[in-house]
């Protein structure tokens, strides 16, 4: 096998392991893993992955790396390969570290040469080069975060505008846009220390500096960068130490006048298991929500994405999926792609609104199911699944017995309806805080309790929805 055939089965491999994922959340957050990957060998018997930074090769080895290997088989790898993720050194660039205060004053021609030669810190993940501003659809329901974005990229680290915390449902636009402050700030000072990550990478960073007894190494590499770009914060809650960690990284940078901007699926008062001072520190800043775009909206983002196809979507096609599909722009992107295909293989195929009711069938009727399902229907089938009334469900019991059964309905009311927050907590009479604490408890409990999640299906089932219709907050 050569280098081309190794990097076609993994072109052939990596949508048959997202497909695999139940939520589109757990989808994003593997093909943010994957956007980590630059290149790929053969080697003897072995695939050889690299990767742009070490802790990543070391998390694909110790997670991922036999998973990624059944869907190898899958699309005709020798089943006796090996798979090894290995640090591609051509990533492996130093960091960028101002002089001290006690080093001698230098000229101006020094600190040019000085930053000609020393190029500045590699992000921890890579930067999509199409997130930019001019690829950012702006409507009514993301001009403010957008001019707060643009905001950062004028006036980096100044006071109003440092942290820019943005937030808001999955496939909104939130990283696009946080991405689209590094690829500018990227592109007008090239010589900035710039870093994107995850928290979730933040955190497992973390731990393996800490295990190996680093960390002065990890506070060195976070806190000698000028831009700190940080998506789903929520996943800072995992930790409490890692919390610790953050908050002096976040302080040193802070007082050090280094932008910070972080994306999360909610408002920092929303955060029931983040230490209130890191809260205090996020609202002291500028907070912008992005919202659910209205048809204008969506229609002008499908035609922004559809402008480059080869041959041309109808306007009608655009305009049928803009009105028919509003829960997040992925399902939209996701609905655009089915019609791109079906263009380019049936040229000349008429479009109708039938035609596209056809094919769209299972995005339509999942918009459908979050439309109509209520709350009371999901609470009278979860208190019948384990036989009590729909009272003890919003009683202030909280005994083991009434408690999964209370934050499984609160699940699939947030996972499978359109409504928001305001709503479920009134039908559950509890605050948001306790709403979303009652989703992340049985999200993580779903990843370890076998039965639980067979019972969370079998109670989908009777609405006709599986776990992987789960809409992603």
């Amino acid at each position: 096998m050569d280098n081309d055939q190794a990097r076609n089965l993994w072109e052939k491999a990596r949508p048959i392991y997202l497909s695999t994922l139940p939520s589109l959340e757990e989808k994003e957050q593997m093909d943010r893993y994957f956007s980590m990957i630059s290149d790929i060998e053969s080697n003897g018997d072995s695939l050889v992955f690299k990767t742009k930074n070490s802790m990543a090769a070391e998390i694909f080895n110790k997670n991922y790396s036999e998973r990624i290997k059944g869907c190898l088989m899958l699309v005709g790898a020798d089943p006796s390969i090996n798979i090894i993720f290995t640090q591609d050194e051509s990533f492996a660039e130093r960091i960028f570290v101002p002089a001290t205060e006690n080093k001698r004053e230098e000229t101006e021609k020094e600190k040019t040469d000085a930053n000609e030669k020393q190029p500045a810190f590699v992000s921890t993940m890579a930067l999509r080069e199409e997130y930019t501003f001019d690829e950012f659809v702006m409507g009514p329901s993301n001009s403010y975060a957008y001019s707060a974005a643009k905001g950062v990229v004028s006036h980096p680290g100044e006071k109003g505008y440092n942290p820019l915390f943005i937030h808001g449902g999955t496939g909104l636009g939130k990283t696009h846009l946080m991405q689209a402050i590094g690829n500018e700030l990227k592109r007008t000072k090239p010589q900035m220390a710039i870093c994107y990550l995850t928290a979730e990478m933040f955190l497992n960073e973390y731990v393996n500096y800490m295990q190996t007894g680093k960390l002065p190494l990890f506070r060195e590499k976070y806190r000698s960068v000028d831009l700190l770009l940080i998506d789903d914060v929520q996943f800072l809650q995992r930790g409490k130490v890692v919390q610790e960690e953050f908050f002096n990284t976040f302080q040193f940078l802070q007082e050090k006048n280094k932008q910070i901007v972080m994306t999360c699926d909610v408002s920092p008062k929303n955060l029931p298991q983040l230490e209130s001072r890191l809260i205090s520190r996020f609202i002291g800043g500028m907070v912008q929500e992005i919202d659910s775009p209205s048809f204008e909206t969506r229609l002008a983002i499908l035609k922004k994405k559809a402008e480059a196809y080869t041959p041309k979507i109808p306007d009608s096609a655009l305009e049928f999926i803009a009105e028919n599909i509003k829960s997040h722009v992925r399902a939209m992107e996701g609905a655009l792609s089915k019609v791109r295909v079906m263009v380019s293989t049936v040229p000349g195929e008429q479009l109708s609104p039938l035609l596209l009711s056809q094919l769209l069938k299972d995005f339509i009727e999942n918009e459908q199911t979050l439309k109509k399902l209520t709350i009371e229907e999901i609470q009278e089938t979860v208190a019948e699944k384990f036989n009590m009334r729909r009272s003890d469900l919003i009683s202030q019991d909280r005994s083991a017995s009434v408690v999964t059964p209370r934050q499984l309905a609160m699940f699939i009311s947030r996972k499978f309806t359109s409504n928001g927050l305001e709503m479920i907590g009134t039908k559950f009479d509890r605050k948001h805080a306790t709403i979303l604490h009652g989703v992340k408890s049985i999200q993580k409990r779903l990843d370890v309790e076998a039965n639980l999640r067979i019972v969370l299906e079998e109670i989908l089932a009777e609405f006709g929805l599986k776990l992987s219709d789960a809409k992603d907050i």
